[in-house]
């Protein structure tokens, strides 16, 4: 490596130089207080070089200092250097390697833009920006570290680094702007998740999320559509998931709820159409609306004795649910908590339960079996519409003439005048037909 303490040293040693290539770039090492012209100097020569600035007193990358440096192929910045500013590389193509400090604190606009030869970048814990279009159109760039004390990357900063596969986002950052990864098309993001932040800007990207031991609340949205998402495992001392917090994640096959959790919000996993099945924990006392909605592949799932109110669509469209076991602490059934889960083929609801809402089971067309318990006053409008293989219903309870709506039991031939008539029992009917007869 030749040494250099001034940029007209250089100019005069390059200029005597012989052409070369990139692979055969001349080896440079510049001790200097002020690198004013060395970019003219570099854009001015074929003369392909590998800067090394690691001895200069520079506190700044310029805005534009390198910019169109198209002989440039390796640059190690020096210690001193806190900023590299706006398209201090930009459209540097033949840049293959970069080196930046623990000194360097922000990384500006258009930094690296269309540095499309460049491979890796690791970006020290000292960094805490990424701005606009960074790196931009890396198309070599394969990996990415970031920092530890980062807090934002923003707008487009890696769009289009259509050959970066592996990107580990730190739980320092709290800000990912909209594009900061579009079109890059092999991406695998692990996300080590921040309460702070939600995926909103790079979902179609996740394939990995750590949630931190120190979180105890997972945020409204917080992994909505992230498509990619196979398996979550939350931490002991979450107590709360909010709403939509894991809706829309179809490839989500299984997730480990721990039992400090005490809430779970509105669709928080709604149209997990791959999720297998579910416990939830014993400190839940109410299953929220559309908490498991289209969830088409939940074959079971585990309700707790603190359960007392399953609310509205809170498992409708669970085509996959063969079977549940509710509670004796539920007090009510919301509407269309249960429908169109054809699969279920028995149901049994606890004496508990005062109230079940309208279609609160309907068009269960598997079911052939149904015990209601003594205590269900209330039976609402098309609560069991549409449940066409019963065969045997079972009450346990008097008649209550005005809380059983006139089409509580719709479709289900005589059964409502039956029971008004015959009072509490054990009705059956040949499957299809319209008579019931009491055992």
């Amino acid at each position: 490596m030749k040494q250099f303490d001034s940029i007209e040293g250089l100019r005069d040693w390059l200029s005597g130089s012989p052409e070369n290539t990139p692979e055969t770039a001349y080896e440079a090492k510049l001790d200097v207080t002020d690198i004013a012209g060395l970019g003219d100097l570099l854009r001015e020569t074929d003369i392909y070089v590998s800067l090394d600035l690691s001895g200069s007193t520079v506190t700044e990358i310029p805005q534009c200092a390198f910019y169109e440096c198209y002989s440039l192929t390796t640059v190690i910045i020096g210690n001193n250097v806190t900023s590299i500013g706006k398209s201090a590389f930009e459209d540097c193509t033949d840049l293959a390697s970069v080196t930046i400090p623990n000194s360097v604190t922000s990384i500006e606009m258009s930094a690296f833009e269309n540095c499309t030869s460049l491979t890796s970048v690791t970006i020290p814990d000292s960094v805490t920006s990424i701005w606009d279009w960074a790196f931009e159109n890396c198309t070599s760039l394969t990996s990415v570290t970031i920092g530890n004390s980062v807090t934002s990357i923003e707008a487009r900063a890696f769009e289009d680094c259509k050959s970066l596969t592996s990107v580990t986002i730190p739980d320092s950052v709290t800000r990912i702007n909209y594009g900061a990864f579009s079109g890059c098309s092999s991406l695998n993001i692990m996300w080590h998740y921040n309460p702070a932040l939600t995926s909103e800007n790079f979902k179609e990207y996740l394939k990995t999320v750590i949630i931190p031991d120190s979180v105890t609340g997972i945020g409204a949205e917080a992994f909505s559509g992230c498509t990619g998402l196979t398996s979550v495992t939350i931490p002991d001392g979450v107590t709360s998931i909010g709403a939509e917090a894991f809706s829309g994640c179809t490839s989500l096959t299984s997730v480990t709820i721990p039992d400090s959790v005490t809430g779970i919000g509105m669709s928080a996993f709604e149209d997990c159409k791959n999720l297998t099945g579910v416990t939830i924990p014993d400190g839940v006392t109410r299953i929220e609306t559309a908490a498991f909605h289209n969830c088409a592949g939940l074959a079971s799932v585990g309700i707790p004795v603190s359960v007392t109110s399953i609310a509205g669509d809170a498992f409708s469209g669970c085509t996959g649910l063969t079977s549940v076991a509710i509670p004796d602490s539920v007090t009510s059934i919301g509407g269309q908590a249960f429908e169109g889960c054809t699969g279920l083929a028995s149901v049994t609801v606890p004496d508990s339960v005062t109230s079940i809402w309208e279609k609160a089971f309907s068009g269960c067309t598997g079911l052939a079996s149904v015990t209601i318990g003594k205590s269900a006053a209330s039976i609402g409008k098309a609560a069991f519409l549409g449940c066409t293989g019963l065969t045997s219903v079972t009450f346990r309870g008097a008649p209550d003439p005005e809380g059983l709506h006139k089409d509580a039991l719709k479709g289900s031939g005589d059964l409502r005048g039956k029971y008004l008539a015959k009072g509490a029992g054990t009705y059956t009917r040949e499957s299809g037909a319209k008579k019931w007869t009491r055992q």
